[in-house]
């Protein structure tokens, strides 16, 4: 059951991978596979979890920490070049995303803590890129990942939509938690036990995108 519909929303955040594109089961399984040569102790269900909405860059230091020996210094670059691969190869929208996103009237746009050459790949291979073109906001650019609220609040500020009055759709704990910090509200796709008990009563959990259409006026 879903909690009390929140109201007033006049604008929608979206997360990139995990919520839009089915990305973060397939790059993890990459970046994995690219540092077992390495002498990786951590197993994939190892960092299934522990790595969803997490940055590259603390991603890669956690592999490094738990491998026997040193990755070159093109880690990240080659990491990326095999999650790309395999994007190519096996990407596509999260269920009802598309046509959610292609009906969707409020404004809306995309914050995430990925690269602009990632998620303009990623929305690319799923058809939803000419959906964001120009409403893509990245941690890397702004300079600040989540849990921090920055990427949210410049996000609002660029669809001119005050924070209150916007609306976070996420799947991992940073996410929520950088929403929440921004002052907005929260749709959680995250699995409902891997929520820490003082968030799970601040947000609204739905098991898709297209579940929105239950809280918008």
């Amino acid at each position: 059951m879903h909690p009390r519909k929140p109201a007033l929303i006049s604008a929608l955040i979206f997360d990139c991978d995990g919520t839009l594109v089915d990305s973060e089961d397939i790059g993890i399984a990459a970046m994995h596979a690219h540092a077992l040569p390495y002498g990786l102790t951590l197993t994939l269900d190892d960092v299934a979890t522990d790595f969803r909405g997490k940055s590259m860059a603390r991603n890669v230091a956690e592999l490094a920490r738990h491998s026997a020996r040193p990755f070159p210094d093109d880690f990240t670059a080659t990491a990326r070049e095999a999650m790309a691969h395999r994007f190519r190869r096996e990407l596509k929208p999260m269920p009802g995303a598309l046509e959610f996103i292609a009906r969707l009237e409020l404004p809306f746009c995309v914050a995430t803590n990925g690269p602009r050459d990632k998620t303009e790949l990623t929305l690319g291979l799923t058809g939803l890129l000419p959906y964001f073109e120009g409403r893509i906001y990245c941690a890397y650019e702004v300079g600040h990942f989540k849990p921090e609220p920055q990427l949210f609040l410049q996000a609002a500020a660029g669809l001119g939509v005050a924070p209150e009055h916007c609306a976070v759709v996420e799947d991992s704990v940073p996410g929520i938690q950088a929403g929440l910090a921004a002052g907005m509200q929260v749709f959680s796709l995250c699995h409902p036990e891997t929520i820490p008990p003082a968030l799970a009563g601040r947000i609204t959990q739905i098991s898709g995108v297209s579940d929105l259409k239950d809280f918008l006026g």
